[in-house]
């Protein structure tokens, strides 16, 4: 199993529309994947149709309670089996603080019920900050993708990421493997490719070939509670997270 946490920043960079059709496109190839929404604002939960009438049938109750991970999961219609998100996890961080034992509380799970030995992948949906959360999902996962929208503040928030993640690196033993993905990337503004080349020049290797174009029916589906898949499968959107995935399996990066 290859756990890949989607994480930046900055929010608005198609954070959680990559999370949704990543895993949408291993469906489509029969790879059943599985995901974690770790964002209190639940947007992945929201359009995958999976809602929970309580905090306690979401990720919050392993946080609350320690309640099995595969108690949560719910199966939704694209083929995703996800783990829902709940606005009371906003308060994590203060109810549980930062020690070591709260931040690897995830990661612990996965591989005390063993999930992460399933072969399916996993996608977690991160929200848009440092917190507890985000801590909890960068030690869980094998690697990192940060969208990066086809502007400068994004741009800053990735660089704020690569220095978290190499801040942590004598605490995690490893160098943590990383994605960096451009997204609403508009080829008619020159902005657009002054911001890929800046990207290029600071992360090197690192940066996916694959760009996620600016796209009505990604901005679209969301709206229909679909994936891109779903909601225009013969779009550009659909075309490019296709690609995408290509590009990471090929690369070893989601095995």
């Amino acid at each position: 199993m290859t756990i890949v946490s989607v994480f930046n920043q900055k929010g608005g960079v198609g954070k959680t529309t990559t999370a949704l059709n990543l895993a949408a496109a291993l469906a489509r190839r029969a790879r059943a994947p599985y995901a974690i929404d770790l964002d209190p604002q639940a947007q992945l939960s929201a359009i995958a149709g999976v809602q929970a009438g309580s905090g306690d049938d979401t990720v919050l109750s392993l946080f609350q309670r320690n309640r099995p991970l595969r108690e949560l999961l719910q199966h939704a219609q694209n083929g995703i089996d996800l783990i829902p998100s709940h606005m009371e996890l906003s308060k994590v961080d203060s109810l549980y603080g930062k020690g070591y034992n709260v931040v690897n509380r995830l990661n612990a799970a996965l591989r005390g019920e063993k999930l992460a030995r399933d072969g399916q992948p996993l996608l977690i949906d991160c929200s848009p900050l440092v917190s507890v959360l985000t801590l909890n999902a960068i030690f869980a996962s094998d690697c990192v993708i940060v969208p990066i929208s086809a502007d400068y503040l994004s741009f800053k928030g990735a660089l704020q990421i690569a220095k978290t993640l190499n801040a942590l690196e004598p605490v995690l033993k490893h160098r943590v493997n990383r994605r960096y993905l451009l997204t609403r990337f508009d080829g008619r503004r020159r902005m657009a490719w002054d911001v890929l080349r800046t990207v290029e020049e600071q992360f090197g290797s690192e940066v996916c070939h694959t760009r996620i174009a600016e796209n009505v029916s990604l901005a679209e589906s969301p709206a229909y509670g679909k994936t891109v898949f779903e909601h225009a499968p013969n779009s550009r959107g659909a075309h490019d997270y296709d690609e995408l995935l290509e590009e990471l399996l090929a690369a070893g990066f989601i095995e």
